[in-house]
C-alpha cells in the first residue's frame, strides 16, 4: 500500500537553481505534495534524511529499446557509402530476429541503465510490431507488453509509443521485405496504446501515446485518423522529422514542400505534439513550429553517430520553443552527455561558448539546459514530469558528491562540473514516483539475449 513518504536534503534542485535544507514531501499517489526550502529542525524531524544533493528525475523523450543491442557493433567502415542509411540496413537485421523474450531482457538492462544515470521515464517510440514473418502475434501486444515488463521490473516509467509504418518511403506502396516486422494501421496502433492505458490505470508510473514514424512511412489520411484519436484521448503524438537531408529532398520531390513545412500546412499541430531530430529545421520552420505549442525532441549522441546534422538550438530557444532529450539507439545512456554535445555541438558550429546559456538569458549554461529538457520531457512524456515541484510526479536522484569528477566542487558550480566534467552520471539513489527505483542491470539475461542474436 502507498503511502505519504518525507525526505530531507540540505541540498535541492528547485525553480532552476540550488536550494538549502529542503523537505521534500512526496503523496500516496507518487507526486509531490510539499517542497519546503529553508527547512529547520523541527520540520524535518522525522523525515529521512538524503545522503547528497538531489536533481530531479530526467525524462528520456526518445528510444528504441531493441537498438541497445547493436550499441558499438556497427562502428566498422561499411562498402561504398557510409551513412544513416547504410546503419539502418544493419540495424533491420537485428530487428528482424530479436524475440520478444530478448527484447525484454535486452529493454531491462537498458532501462536500470538509464535509471542509473538518473532518467526516470522513457518514451520508447516502438515498431518492432509483428513476428519474424512479418505476421501479427497471436496477441497483437505481444512485443509490447515486454516492454512494459521491463519497465517494472526495475521501476522505471514508461510512455510507450506504439507506432504507424505504413510503407517504406514517398510514394512507395508499401514496406520492404526487411520493414516486414513494423507493419501497422491506425487502428492497429490506436488499440495497443488503448490496451496500455487501461493496463496503466492507477500507475502514476505507466502511460501510452501515439507516434507516426515518419512522413515518408505514413500516409496522409492514416496521419489524420491518429491525430484526431490522440486529441481526444489527450494523449502525446511523436515523429521523426526532417532528420537527413535526404529526406528534405524527397518530401520537396513529393509535395513540394518541405518536411516540416508540409505538417505546418495540414496538420493542426499543439502542444501534445513532439517532433523528434528536426536537425534539418531552417529558422523559418522553427518560428512557424513555436507558435504551435509543439516541443522537438533532440538525441545528441545518436544524431552525432549517424552524421544526422546538428539542431539549431539557438533559434529555437531565442523563439522560447519547447524541446527535450533522448538517448535513442543507446549507443550512450546518460542524460549529462547528451546535454554536454547539446552544447558542444553548437559550439563547434558558432565557435562561440556557453550558447544555451546565452540563447536562454541565463547564466549557467548546464541549468539553462537541465531547465529546458525538464519542461519539455514533461510534454514528451505526457504525465507530470517537470521536475521538483507541487503536483509534479515524485522523482529524484541523489548525487554522490564524493565522485572525483565532484570533488572539491562549489555546491554552486555542482551542476555545471557534472555536465561538463563528469564522464558518468555519480547518482547514488534514484526515486520514480517516490518509490526507490532498482537500477541493477540483469547481465546474465541480457548477454544470454545478445549470444543469441550475434
Amino acid at each position: 500500500m502507498a503511502e505519504t513518504r518525507r525526505f530531507f536534503t540540505p541540498l535541492a534542485w528547485l525553480d532552476g537553481g540550488w536550494a538549502q535544507d529542503v523537505l521534500l514531501v512526496a503523496g500516496a499517489d507518487g507526486r509531490w505534495q510539499q517542497l519546503q526550502p529553508g527547512c529547520d529542525a523541527a520540520g524535518r524531524a522525522g523525515a529521512e534524511v538524503l545522503s547528497g544533493p538531489v536533481l530531479p528525475g530526467v525524462v528520456n523523450g526518445h528510444s528504441h529499446a531493441f537498438q541497445r543491442a547493436i550499441a558499438g557493433l556497427t562502428e566498422r567502415a561499411a562498402p561504398g557509402r557510409d551513412d544513416f542509411w547504410s546503419w539502418r540496413d544493419r540495424m533491420y537485421a537485428a530487428a528482424l530476429r530479436i524475440t520478444p523474450a530478448q527484447l525484454e531482457a535486452i529493454a531491462a538492462f537498458l532501462y536500470a541503465e538509464l535509471l542509473a544515470a538518473g532518467y526516470t521515464q522513457v518514451c520508447e517510440f516502438h515498431y518492432l510490431h509483428n513476428d519474424h514473418d512479418g505476421r501479427a502475434y497471436a496477441d497483437p501486444l505481444e512485443m509490447s507488453l515486454a516492454l512494459v515488463r521491463a519497465a517494472r521490473s526495475v521501476g522505471i516509467g514508461l510512455t510507450l509509443l506504439p507506432t504507424l509504418y505504413m510503407r517504406s518511403g514517398f510514394g512507395a506502396r508499401g514496406l520492404r521485405e526487411d520493414q516486414r516486422r513494423f507493419a501497422s494501421t491506425p487502428d492497429a496502433v490506436l488499440r495497443i496504446a488503448e490496451a496500455v492505458r487501461r493496463e496503466a490505470a492507477g500507475s502514476p508510473l505507466l502511460t501510452a501515446g501515439i507516434a507516426l514514424h515518419s512522413l515518408r512511412a505514413v500516409d496522409e489520411g492514416a496521419l489524420h485518423e491518429c491525430a484526431r484519436a490522440a486529441r481526444a484521448a489527450s494523449m502525446p503524438v511523436h515523429i521523426h522529422i526532417a532528420e537527413q537531408q535526404l529526406e528534405v529532398e524527397d518530401c520537396l520531390r513529393q509535395h513540394g514542400q518541405r518536411p516540416i513545412e508540409w505538417l505546418l500546412d495540414n496538420v493542426e499541430l499543439d502542444d501534445a505534439w513532439n517532433l523528434v531530430h528536426a536537425t534539418q529545421a531552417n529558422a523559418k520552420e522553427l518560428q512557424a513550429l513555436q507558435r504551435t505549442g509543439a516541443a522537438v525532441v533532440l538525441c545528441p549522441t545518436t544524431e552525432a553517430n549517424l552524421g544526422d546534422g546538428v539542431f539549431d538550438l539557438p533559434a529555437w530557444q531565442a523563439a522560447g520553443g519547447p524541446w527535450s532529450i533522448g538517448s535513442d539507439s543507446h549507443v550512450t545512456r546518460s542524460w549529462t552527455e547528451e546535454l554536454r554535445l547539446l552544447e558542444y555541438s553548437q559550439r563547434f558550429v558558432l565557435r562561440q561558448r556557453n550558447v544555451a546559456a546565452r540563447a536562454a538569458g541565463a547564466e549557467s549554461t548546464a541549468a539553462a539546459l537541465l531547465q529546458s529538457a525538464m519542461e519539455g520531457g514533461s510534454a514528451a512524456g505526457g504525465m507530470p514530469l517537470a521536475g521538483l515541484a507541487v503536483g509534479q510526479r515524485a522523482d529524484f536522484s541523489v548525487v554522490d558528491t564524493g565522485a572525483a569528477a565532484l570533488a572539491g566542487v562549489p555546491a554552486t558550480h555542482l551542476l555545471d562540473a557534472l555536465v561538463f566534467s563528469s564522464p558518468a552520471n555519480p547518482m547514488m539513489r534514484v526515486v520514480a514516483a517516490g518509490r526507490d527505483a532498482r537500477p541493477r542491470p540483469d547481465h546474465r539475461a541480457y548477454e544470454a539475449a545478445l549470444r543469441a542474436l550475434w
